[in-house]
């Protein structure tokens, strides 16, 4: 009896360990890898964070647990869309969306008397994260729509439906943000995009961030300059978090309703042989689209003068990639609204919402062009709305996790390091309704 209960104790403590995120059986031994995963639930009454331990050695999806709130009381925060992880990996954010939208084309309208909050957590050195605690409130009755952050974990950015830009001050291994910007602006923000590079001539580095716009709420012979839809709007940010609307911005975008965005340096490091390059991801009535640009670093280059260089302006690439160009455009995938690239940035993924597809393309590193992977693309889960890509620190696998909201799984691919194809499906589920997800 006595061996048997010294047994019992022991797997008790094990479990322990486990607090909060783990839990006995779920897996055989500590996951090599996590993956946090935004649950919405049915008729948004989730909210819930839910933790998959990943297999380093076939990329297969294990729930560990499903309990970790997001928001500390419930229904008051709205439905959680985003959430990442700070430099350290030992902090995570989570941006619920507050007040839900009212459609009113081309955009929509906040309707309600919700703040959207942004709630942060500790993450423990087994993946479990303890809290939440309120890191930010946003205004009563507003929608956030993203967040993203720079890669140094100096500033958190927010855009919402008022139409708002939001710049909050972070520091890597705190919970804590501080409002540094707060800017009102003209256009419906629709995706965000921040970037950091040396620009050629200097040697200080320089963020910048880009947003795309699909509706412009200036409108008869005030506005200025003059209304256009459909825009990238570029900034550059300050050491103190402190937004200057870039010389030529918005730039405006050859198709209708841009809805993301994604800043790309192919620069080797301490290099200036690639390139740095926006990709604008839209949908129009001919289907989903990828738009190139590149930022002028060198002369002569797309046709970049020495001032667009001084400027670090952007300028259209001569060509445009066209999701499935292997079909007709009326079939083409619908609604790109999300878009990642590897840790090589040779290689672009674009998740289409409309059309259940996930799409792959390599980006030329000199010009900034894509060329369909083979395959060109692999379905996906019903109305999937985010994806995450896991890079296990010295190995050569890959592995790419989509969420899809409607059918309530996650879909995962092996990543080809060399080719960037993706390969060997897996279809997990999880709970109801996942959107925003991370990596650790």
């Amino acid at each position: 009896m006595s061996k048997k209960l010294g047994v019992v104790v022991a797997l008790m403590a094990v479990c322990a360990l486990s607090l909060f995120l783990l839990n006995c059986g779920s897996s055989s031994s500590r996951p090599s890898g996590l993956l946090y995963v935004l649950t919405q639930g049915i008729n948004g009454a989730g909210n819930n964070i839910s933790s998959f331990a990943v297999n380093f050695g076939s990329g297969n999806l294990s729930l560990i647990n499903s309990n970790a709130q997001t928001c500390a009381t419930a229904n008051a925060c709205g439905l959680p869309l985003d959430i990442l992880l700070d430099p350290t990996a030992s902090v995570a954010f989570v941006l619920n969306q507050g007040s839900p939208c009212t459609p009113t084309p081309p955009t929509c309208t906040p309707s309600g008397a919700i703040a959207p909050t942004i709630n942060a957590y500790n993450v423990g050195n087994d993946g479990s994260l303890s809290g939440p605690s309120t890191a930010a409130t946003l205004t009563t009755g507003d929608t956030a729509i993203a967040m993203t952050r720079d890669a140094a974990g100096n500033f958190l950015f927010v855009i919402t439906a008022s139409p708002q830009l939001l710049v909050y001050s972070m520091k890597p291994g705190s919970t804590s943000l501080t409002l540094a910007t707060s800017l009102t602006l003209t256009k419906a923000p629709t995706g965000l995009s921040v970037i950091t590079f040396t620009p050629p001539g200097t040697t200080a580095a320089q963020e910048y961030l880009y947003v795309t716009n699909n509706y412009d709420y200036c409108t008869g012979s005030s506005c200025n300059p003059p209304h256009n839809d459909n825009t990238v709007s570029a900034y550059t940010v300050g050491s103190s978090g402190s937004l200057t609307e870039q010389l030529n911005s918005p730039y405006a975008i050859a198709a209708t309703d841009p809805i993301s965005v994604i800043a790309v340096n192919t620069n080797p490091p301490s290099e200036n042989t690639g390139g740095i390059f926006v990709y604008v991801g839209n949908q129009d009535p001919n289907g989903g689209h990828v738009y190139p640009f590149q930022v002028c670093t060198v002369v002569g280059n797309n046709g970049c003068t020495q001032t667009d260089v001084q400027n670090s302006l952007m300028t259209p690439l001569a060509t445009c990639a066209q999701i499935s160009c292997d079909v007709p455009p009326t079939s083409a995938g619908q609604q790109p609204v999300a878009m990642l690239v590897d840790p090589t940035n040779n290689f672009l993924y674009v998740l289409s919402e409309g059309s259940n597809t996930l799409y792959g393309f390599r980006i030329n590193t000199t010009a900034g062009t894509l060329t369909a992977l083979s395959p060109a693309s692999e379905p996906t889960g019903s109305q999937p709305v985010a994806l995450a890509l896991q890079t296990p620190v010295g190995s050569s696998a890959q592995f790419l996790y989509v969420s899809n909201s409607t059918s309530s799984n996650i879909s995962g691919f092996n990543v080809s390091t060399t080719t960037g194809s993706m390969g060997n499906p897996i279809t997990v589920v999880s709970p109801s309704n996942p959107s925003g997800m991370v990596a650790r």
